[in-house]
């Protein structure tokens, strides 16, 4: 059963073990224990608790996407017809090429992170985007430099 989050205090000790868990989610409670001076149970306990509250909604790999062949990472900006946002972005999150997806309330109503393997493959892609029924504008952002990617 999940605890609502407003229910949740989190204190400077649980700040610090996600800060340890966004370096590394495979460092061991012992390690994140050893660090901040409790017990390997303690640290166990605490994790079960931002777990059970959703504030750790899991753990992933930190993948490097040149490394499997992906030199063009974008940030796409796609804007839609009202009546389409939701179909479309399901769409959207279904393709492969596109690792996350973001409904939002900025300059643009969809935001993509799409990985390609070359700039022609981008290309393809956003033509692809930009054909897709109540799909009025794509704009691309070709990432040039990732400096940071935690909280």
């Amino acid at each position: 059963m999940l605890l609502p989050k407003h229910d949740i205090k989190i204190d400077e000790r649980d700040r610090q073990i996600l800060s340890l868990l966004l370096e590394n989610g495979r460092i061991p409670f012992k390690e994140i224990g050893k660090r901040l001076g409790i017990s390997d149970v303690a640290v166990k306990k605490r994790i079960d608790k931002l777990e059970k509250a959703g504030i750790i909604k899991g753990y992933t790999a930190n993948i490097d996407p040149k490394a499997l062949g992906f030199s063009i990472i974008s940030l796409t900006g796609v804007d839609v017809e009202p009546g389409d946002l939701i179909r479309l972005a399901r769409i959207l999150s279904s393709k492969e090429y596109v690792k996350s997806t973001w409904i939002t309330a900025g300059d643009h109503s969809i935001m993509l992170e799409i990985w390609a393997r070359d700039s022609e493959e981008m290309e393809r892609i956003i033509k692809e985007i930009e054909g897709m029924r109540g799909v009025n504008r794509v704009c691309p952002a070709v990432v040039t430099q990732k400096l940071k990617t935690r909280c």
